[in-house]
């Protein structure tokens, strides 16, 4: 079935107290359109989630001086021209918010979408992940050094064995995990079914192996297809070893540590969550939700250098490695959409020779931090596809364009 765009008329999906049979989600398909564009705003109704408390206390400002950005022109990637409010339809919009020097110059919501709705980050939840692992190594409570067998010696005989954390924050581990995201049975498929978030495939062969939970898996993973630190290569797993070592040393769970050590001390709006294995583990290199503005503040606080009204919550020294440490390694696949691009803990450089950082999510979710437009945009989307160079090209076109328009006018 079809997606459907923000000017088409929206389907029954999951509408009233008995939805018929061919508009309730189908388990094994939620993220596939058009189900998708319910699902994302709905994970709670769908899968088992933990919550992710803010303080109720505490609301940090966002200011607002709104501006129409619709009309702002750019070239797209046909070298067409186009305009933001093109992009935002063309490119499966629920959210999007621009933060420019000190306020927020543009907000809006789609698709049913509201100021409270949670939305999936899908992999943006990575790099919140690595935000909280950053602040507990600013504690001395992990080191980017150490080998990940110092916090889970379960792992030594797996291929992370020989592995540092920091090759594991960069994904340059030589670890064997396949990526293939329309493959039922590929490794990230298992991993759908290891998180809880799908059923196993109908019709798969009796014999096969899945895994019961994410831990599970990982320690089925025994093959090193290359030496640690040679290449980087996209492995969600990595994350979740990361989020293992973090609930090691700390004793907490990853909603606990996410509330306590971000979600909170940022003064976000509203609670998050994350959905949870049959372990009760958070899946950390996808699950979170959050609402448009929290995500802002989330990446207000990396541009402000990690601090808030005066205080340091992200180690700064932390977000400079980030923005321009060892970017480490990239592949060709990453070179197609960021020809001078990098990975580094957890993050997207979209041009190492900037400081501009991202947080990036499968289907079209987007943190983008730009401290040479003082910028922070975050977009939700339901693309139909995993991944769209196009809408996403498109999309960073239209960002860019937004900021030269308005830079210095806040």
């Amino acid at each position: 079935m079809k997606s459907y765009k923000n000017k088409d008329k929206i389907p029954p999906i999951m509408l009233g107290s008995s939805t018929p049979k061919e508009w309730r989600i189908p388990l094994i398909d939620w993220d596939r359109p058009p189900w998708n564009r319910w699902a994302f705003q709905n994970i709670r109704q769908i899968l088992p989630t933990a919550n992710i408390k803010r303080n109720k206390n505490f609301v940090s400002e966002l200011k607002y001086n709104l501006h129409n950005i619709e009309d702002i022109a750019f070239k797209d990637t046909n070298g067409k021209d186009t305009s933001v409010s093109t992009m935002l339809e063309d490119t499966y919009t629920d959210g999007f918010l621009v933060h420019i020097d000190g306020q927020v110059i543009h907000e809006s919501y789609y698709n049913g979408m509201e100021p409270s709705s949670l939305h999936i980050a899908q992999s943006v939840s990575k790099s919140v992940t690595s935000t909280v692992a950053g602040i507990l190594i600013g504690r001395g409570l992990l080191d980017p050094g150490q080998m990940i067998t110092h916090y889970l010696p379960e792992l030594e005989n797996t291929a992370w064995n020989g592995a540092t954390l920091q090759h594991v924050f960069d994904m340059t581990s030589g670890v064997k995990f396949s990526e293939e995201y329309d493959v039922r049975n590929s490794d990230i498929g298992k991993m759908d079914v290891a998180s809880g978030w799908k059923p196993i495939p109908e019709g798969s062969d009796p014999n096969e192996y899945w895994p019961d939970c994410v831990w599970d898996q990982m320690l089925t993973l025994e093959e090193k297809e290359i030496d640690h630190g040679e290449r980087f290569l996209y492995r969600s797993i990595e994350t979740d070893v990361i989020a293992h070592a973090m609930e090691r040393v700390t004793g907490k769970k990853l909603a606990e540590l996410i509330s306590e050590e971000l979600w909170q001390t940022m003064g976000a709006e509203e609670d998050a969550n994350i959905t949870v294995d049959s372990s009760g583990y958070g899946l950390s290199c996808g699950g979170i939700s959050s609402s448009l503005r929290d995500f802002a503040r989330f990446g207000i606080l990396h541009l402000n250098d990690g601090m808030l009204n005066g205080k340091q919550i992200i180690p700064r020294d932390w977000i400079e490695d980030i923005r321009s440490g060892n970017h480490g390694l990239a592949n060709e696949s990453l070179r197609t959409t960021y020809p001078n691009g990098k990975y580094r803990n957890q993050f997207w450089i979209e041009d190492a020779s900037k400081t501009t950082v991202m947080c990036i999510g499968v289907f079209g979710q987007l943190i983008y931090i730009a401290p040479e437009y003082n910028m922070v945009v975050v977009k939700f989307s339901t693309w139909p596809d995993f991944l769209d160079d196009t809408h996403k090209l498109n999309t960073l076109s239209a960002i860019h364009a937004i900021a030269n328009n308005y830079k210095g006018k806040g």
